[in-house]
């Protein structure tokens, strides 16, 4: 059943990255037309959403019972290993000549923001382990997609060095990809578990494709920026 489970999981993301790779911001960049400041946008965008990642997981464990709790080790250095991701993300930015100071006190666009609160509304409101297939997309996508996107941001203009976040992803995640599996047989012990991660897959491919499309969507039609007042306060 195991294997079943885990099949099916990948046949999900297959069809969840076939559908991410056909979005509108994915076929701009292939087609070529976007430039330089459609992929600083989506950077910003990327540090605002990856600097989240790291307490959402941590916070899945929470829901961890039974045997489930035989996984919060390994989760919570999965999620101490993505710390810092956003800062890859701020410094790809910094590298294009553009002034990130402010970035960290700014709040993400809302289709960001979306994205992000799928994650919590599964974790704290329907089944915590459909949380994996959020995280499964996140993981996998790089890794089988990664090289092909370098190709195109370097066929635009994009420096080498300010793509450190996706090349992080390109290689790091590949072992984090092994730890999905174990999290897959562990965790997945009913069809409503299946049906919850699969989903997850989908969604999170349905809404990171928005949060791409709104990021170049921002340097054609831009849109106010919002002060995030909290995350200044805090700071200081």
């Amino acid at each position: 059943m195991e294997s079943d489970f885990r099949q099916r999981v990948h046949d999900a993301f297959t069809a969840a990255a076939a559908r991410f790779s056909s979005s509108v911001g994915v076929r701009r960049l292939f087609a070529g037309e976007i430039s330089v400041a459609h992929y600083g946008s989506l950077l910003r965008q990327i540090f605002h959403h990856a600097r989240e990642n790291p307490q959402i997981q941590a916070l899945a464990s929470v829901h961890f019972r039974g045997a489930q709790r035989g996984h919060v080790r390994t989760f919570f250095k999965h999620a101490i290993s993505e710390i810092g991701h956003d800062q890859l993300a701020l410094d790809d930015l910094a590298r294009l000549g553009v002034d990130v100071s402010e970035v960290p006190f700014e709040r993400p666009l809302p289709e960001t923001t979306a994205l992000v609160a799928l994650a919590f509304y599964q974790i704290q409101h329907r089944n915590p382990v459909g949380y994996l297939g959020y995280l499964y997309f996140l993981e996998f996508l790089p890794t089988g997609s990664g090289a092909a996107y370098r190709d195109a941001l370097l066929q635009i203009g994009v420096p080498a060095d300010a793509m450190t976040f996706l090349h992080d992803h390109m290689t790091v995640d590949v072992g984090h990809n092994r730890l999905m599996e174990t999290y897959l047989d562990g965790l997945i012990r009913t069809e409503e578990d299946l049906q919850a991660v699969t989903y997850m897959i989908a969604a999170t491919g349905v809404m990171y494709a928005r949060m791409v499309e709104a990021a170049f969507a921002e340097v054609d039609d831009p849109r106010p920026r919002w002060p995030a007042l909290d995350e200044r306060r805090l700071a200081e």
